[in-house]
C-alpha cells in the first residue's frame, strides 16, 4: 500500500465491500462520514472520532444522502426519485420523480450550490440508454430538469466562487462546466476536461480550498487533481480499479476519503473498500439544502 493511503472499511470489516460504493459526504454536525452501495443498496456511515463504522440496507438503489439545513433528516436519490429521509426512525417519504417517463433511469450523483439547490444526475441503470439527465430539486421540493443526452451524469462540483459547475457525462468520457447564474439557470456549456482512454472514465468529483477538482477515475485506478484550467496537477493511484467518488472531512476538512466498487473487479481485495487518503491540502465545507 502506498504512503499516505489507508483502508477505512474493507472486506471483513461491519460494513464489507461494497458493490458500488458512491457519494461520500461529510456531515459536521454529526461528525459522521455518509457514503451509499448504490447496487447492493445500503446507507454507510464512518464515525470520526471513534472509527466505528455501520451499514443499513435501503429498500431500492440509493444514489446519495444529502442533509437539510437547520433539520435531523435528509434528502435522498433512489431509483424511485427524491425522497426525504429519517435516520433514527429509518423512515422514508417520497418527493416525486423527476422522470416517471424513464422507468429504467436512477438517480446518481448529487452536489449542493451556494443557494441551497441539489444538482443531481440521472441514467440508464442497465447502462445500456443515454437516458440521462442534470436536475435541479428547488428548496420549495419542485425540480426541473437542466439538461439531458447523458450517457452516465455524474460528478457535480462547484467552482470556490459558486458560478461554475462541474458535470460529467461519464460514458462519454467528458467533464463539462457550465456558467451557474444566481438564478439557478445554465448557460456556457462546455468541454473542461476529456479523458483519454488510458485514464478510464470520470466519476464522482469534490472541489478543495484551493479551488482545484479532485476526480475520480473508474477503470483507471486513482484519483486526479487538476487546476480550473483543466490542467492535471497530481495524480494519486489506488489498489482499486474502479474509484468512484472522494470527499473531504474531519474538523479540518483535511482528511480525503475515496469510494470504490467490487463490481467489474471481484478478484481484487481491495475493490468496493473505503480508502482515506493524504493529499496534504484541505477542502470545502460542504453546503446542507436549503428546504
Amino acid at each position: 500500500m502506498a504512503a499516505g493511503i489507508r483502508i477505512v472499511a474493507r472486506s471483513g470489516s461491519q460494513i464489507g465491500r461494497d458493490r458500488l460504493g458512491e457519494g461520500p459526504i461529510w456531515v459536521p454536525e454529526r461528525g459522521t462520514l455518509f457514503w451509499v452501495d448504490i447496487e447492493a443498496p445500503a446507507l454507510n456511515w464512518l464515525d470520526l472520532a471513534s472509527g466505528e463504522t455501520g451499514r443499513r440496507p435501503f429498500p431500492e438503489p440509493l444514489g446519495w444522502i444529502i442533509p437539510r439545513a437547520g433539520r435531523r433528516d435528509f434528502i435522498v436519490g433512489l431509483k424511485s426519485g427524491f425522497a426525504t429521509y429519517d435516520f433514527e426512525a429509518d423512515r422514508l417519504v417520497p418527493i416525486g420523480d423527476p422522470e416517471p417517463d424513464y422507468p429504467d433511469n436512477r438517480l446518481n450523483d448529487a452536489k449542493v450550490d451556494f443557494a441551497g439547490r441539489i444538482w443531481a444526475g440521472s441514467m440508464h441503470q442497465a447502462e445500456t440508454a443515454v437516458s440521462g439527465s442534470l436536475h435541479r430539486l428547488d428548496p420549495d421540493l419542485t425540480w426541473k430538469r437542466m439538461d439531458g443526452a447523458y450517457g452516465v451524469a455524474n460528478g457535480p462540483t462547484f467552482s470556490l466562487d459558486g458560478r461554475i459547475i462541474y458535470h460529467s457525462d461519464s460514458a462519454a468520457r467528458t467533464v463539462y462546466a457550465f456558467d451557474l447564474a444566481q438564478d439557478g439557470t445554465l448557460s456556457g456549456k462546455r468541454p473542461f476536461l476529456r479523458f483519454p482512454d488510458e485514464w478510464g472514465w470520470p466519476d464522482g468529483m469534490t472541489t478543495d480550498a484551493e479551488g482545484c477538482l479532485w476526480i475520480a477515475h473508474w477503470g483507471g485506478g486513482r484519483i486526479s487533481r487538476v487546476d480550473p484550467e483543466g490542467r492535471l496537477m497530481r495524480a494519486v493511484t489506488l489498489p482499486a480499479p474502479n474509484i468512484t467518488s472522494c470527499a473531504f472531512a474531519g474538523d479540518g476538512l483535511d482528511r480525503l476519503f475515496v469510494t470504490s466498487a467490487s463490481r467489474g473487479a471481484e478478484g481484487v481485495p481491495e475493490a468496493g473498500a473505503l480508502f482515506e487518503v493524504d493529499v496534504g491540502v484541505r477542502g470545502l465545507l460542504p453546503r446542507a439544502f436549503g428546504g
